[in-house]
């Protein structure tokens, strides 16, 4: 009896939160598109009149050099910079509090993140640590908790898979408790984003695939929850569409720049659907595979995926039938029990096909419940997924993760 007034509870909240999504004005940031088009953003960062950017990345991307045409055009602008590259995959406060002591040493004014989801959601997090130094990271935990506006906030993916270039998200880690946790505020959406293919070239394919399925669940998981709109089915689609059609095209021949712009563009449309419509359990199980154990975001999320869509292939059928078409990968007026369950075995077979393993070996059994009980209270009541999950059924996914 108790479960079932929570579940009625979980999913008027979920309602009321669909309503307001649907009359919130979501920013929508200004896009720098195509081969070469990161040299176009000193230009519209000094018509800005602002004078020293915080470049927020990592320290492999500037090994190899990948921010130099970008620096080049600042100081071909006169426009000063401070690199911050101390960004750790899976970034932590610690990280996001030495990018604000960084900014205010150097006097900075505006703020680029460049790189993966980490790099974009420290920069974030760091643009809203600056603007509100009365509140700690903790506090700006989950939804509308960030009270004044970022300063001028530009993103350049180099990765195709967060969406982090167009979404409300930052996401964190919390070293002490090795908690991942999201923060949700519209003043988190970048003034400019910029999809360059020619940044994303040279990943290694095995980032390239893991991207990519995070990419094609942020799309799923909007789409087959109950918070859809008519902009977020679109969105969704259209990202799978191009998941499907380019995500092998490009782990197998990285130089394809053109397959490369359009898993740009997936990413993109994938990140514009679930910051309005949000994502589910996928998601809730991988931000603790990220926390404790520093899985990659994507990894996790690709590994995780079809047993999530397993247990609620029921509910999320129509959807699910739906998404096969729109793949591909059947037609109308078949059954869509038939395409659903097609749908997702071509989601384990890309899966095969990308080298991406069917477990997680980091996982240990004895973190299950520690895992299960923060999934779920990142989950609940939050998430609109098709189904919700008791702590047992919970608990059983997540020890089908297991490596044997």
């Amino acid at each position: 009896m108790l479960w079932t007034v929570k579940k009625a509870l979980y999913r008027t909240q979920q309602r009321v939160m669909k309503v307001t999504a649907s009359v919130i004005p979501f920013p929508v940031p200004a896009l720098l598109t195509g081969p070469g088009s990161v040299k176009q953003l000193a230009e519209n960062i000094a018509v800005r009149r602002l004078g020293h950017v915080l470049l927020v990345t990592d320290k492999v991307l500037m090994q190899i050099g990948l921010p130099r045409s970008l620096l080049d055009s600042l100081e071909e602008k006169g426009i000063a910079y401070t690199v911050f590259d101390d960004v750790q995959p899976n970034p932590t406060i610690e990280n996001v509090e030495a990018g604000v002591a960084c900014y205010k040493e150097n006097h900075c004014d505006c703020i680029i993140g460049f790189g993966g989801g980490s790099p974009i959601d420290c920069a974030k997090i760091i643009g809203a640590r600056i603007a509100n130094p009365f509140l700690s990271v903790r506090r700006m935990k989950g939804l509308f908790k960030v009270v004044l506006p970022i300063p001028p906030f530009f993103c350049v993916p180099t990765t195709a898979g967060t969406g982090s270039e167009t979404t409300v998200v930052g996401v964190i880690t919390d070293a002490a408790t090795h908690e991942k946790f999201a923060i949700n505020d519209l003043k988190l959406i970048p003034k400019i984003a910029v999809l360059d293919p020619e940044l994303m070239k040279g990943l290694p394919p095995s980032i390239t695939a893991a991207t990519g399925m995070d990419a094609l669940t942020h799309a799923i998981e909007a789409y087959i929850g109950l918070n859809g709109t008519e902009f977020t089915d679109y969105n969704a689609e259209k990202a799978t569409r191009l998941i499907f059609e380019n995500l092998e095209e490009v782990y197998k021949n990285g130089a394809n720049l053109d397959a490369r712009y359009k898993m740009s563009l997936a990413s993109y449309c994938a990140g514009a659907a679930f910051t309005r419509a949000y994502v589910g359990y996928v998601h809730a199980i991988a931000h603790n595979m990220g926390g404790l154990y520093g899985v990659p975001h994507g990894l996790a999320n690709a590994i995780i995926l079809p047993h999530v869509l397993k247990f609620c292939r029921v509910e999320a059928e129509h959807k699910l039938a739906g998404l096969a078409v729109v793949a591909g990968i059947g037609h109308h007026g078949e059954p869509e029990s038939d395409l659903a369950a097609r749908f997702i075995e071509r989601v384990e077979q890309m899966n095969r096909n990308m080298g991406i393993p069917t477990t997680i070996k980091e996982l240990r059994a004895e973190d299950i419940p520690l895992i299960v009980d923060r999934a779920l209270r990142e989950a609940h009541p939050d998430y609109p997924v098709p189904r919700i999950m008791t702590h047992d059924e919970c608990e059983t996914l997540v020890r089908g993760l297991l490596a044997s």
